[in-house]
């Protein structure tokens, strides 16, 4: 008998399109370990409310939901080695939430720095309620398919810890459930924005696209932050902390160009135009195979919308198998059955004497 694959789990929340930055923090090490894990990708809209919860915002979770899978695909995720799910459509998620959330205090869950960076980022004066609990429904979401890899961005990575603690407090207290998960980060574990000030984000619009098309990448790159202090291309120029060559680090495959250029701009050598347009080719080049791919599955008509939902049936199986031995071990069950079975012999010997009477009232 073959040995199963391990179970990796991660996803992103659904409020548009995926960019760079999404790419280098997660998304790549999904492509290298999708065809060695059994992979689910959750498409996280109850997630997504902590920030984002107006009826508009919910009424584009269908769309954003597309443009993830495809991103995902895109990228290089093959669709037979990938489940994507709905997270909303799957309630026995918050039943696990509301189950874990006595297992972690408000003092642990307030260490969290990117929580507060995330309501900030939000225009949040105050912490909301299911921002605080964020790490565990993010908990309920990798344990209810027993996840044993989580692939994330810097920012999650306390968050899988918080998962760890969790996991490892419920087997302690009630038996042997739950995976401990670890967690994977990026080889980049944040990349900074086209504006060099903060790192690339979709509500900073400082953001390159999976998706975006050649000329929009030329544009984009062309407007790039470079060294504020050079004013001329004969000016010797600052290359450490420079976005256009962090950028020429990661996604310049051709690293004696790289080394060139750099050469050439701290000496002063070379403009930032000739920079900016070898590096507009890198990344075209890099996101020439993705067009090609989201093309193809672009023209399968309804093809993401059902893979969504057949992954989301499959999942919602599996979940409800992990919440029944969650409240087996609990106890939750053994507590009901004997309700159950107590009401059941009152409800039986209720009826025994109903008839017991009436039998006797016709004989009579």
């Amino acid at each position: 008998m073959a040995d199963l694959k391990k179970r990796l789990l991660t996803g992103e929340r659904p409020t548009g399109k995926l960019h760079l930055g999404h790419y280098v923090g997660t998304i790549q090490n999904r492509v290298k370990l999708h065809k060695d894990y059994e992979c689910f990708f959750i498409i996280a809209d109850l997630h997504m409310l902590t920030t984002k919860n107006t009826k508009e915002d919910i009424q584009k979770t269908a769309e954003n939901a597309r443009y993830l899978v495809l991103d995902n695909l895109s990228s290089g995720l093959d669709p037979d080695f990938a489940t994507f799910y709905l997270q909303s459509s799957i309630p026995e998620v918050c039943e696990m939430n509301t189950l874990f959330q006595n297992l972690v205090t408000v003092p642990r869950l307030e260490r969290i720095p990117s929580l507060k960076d995330m309501a900030r980022a939000a225009g949040k004066s105050e912490m909301p309620y299911g921002l605080l609990g964020y790490p565990v429904l993010q908990t309920a979401d990798i344990l209810c398919v027993k996840g044993e890899l989580v692939p994330v961005g810097k920012d999650n990575a306390a968050h899988v810890e918080v998962s760890r603690e969790i996991a490892k407090r419920f087997n302690h207290l009630y038996g042997e459930v739950f995976p401990i998960p670890d967690v994977l980060v990026g080889d980049v574990p944040s990349l900074v924005g086209t504006d060099g000030q903060a790192k690339m984000s979709k509500s900073l619009d400082n953001a390159i696209y999976l998706s975006d098309d050649e000329k929009t990448v030329d544009k984009k790159v062309m407007s790039m932050f470079t060294d504020p202090n050079r004013v001329r291309a004969d000016v010797p120029g600052q290359v450490e902390g420079n976005p256009v060559f962090i950028y020429h680090d990661i996604f310049n495959p051709d690293k004696r160009e790289v080394e060139d250029l750099k050469s050439r701009y701290k000496a002063g050598k070379v403009g930032d135009v000739e920079v900016k347009q070898k590096l507009s080719k890198a990344l075209n080049d890099f996101l020439y195979p993705m067009r090609e791919r989201r093309n193809r599955f672009e023209n399968e008509k309804g093809y993401i919308d059902e893979l969504i939902y057949e992954g989301t049936k499959k999942v919602r199986k599996e979940v409800q198998k992990t919440l029944y031995e969650m409240r087996k071990s609990m106890g939750f069950v053994s507590t009901w059955r004997s309700i159950e079975r107590k009401a059941t012999d009152r409800a039986k010997s209720r009826n025994d004497a109903d008839n017991s009477v009436s039998s006797n009232t016709t004989q009579s």
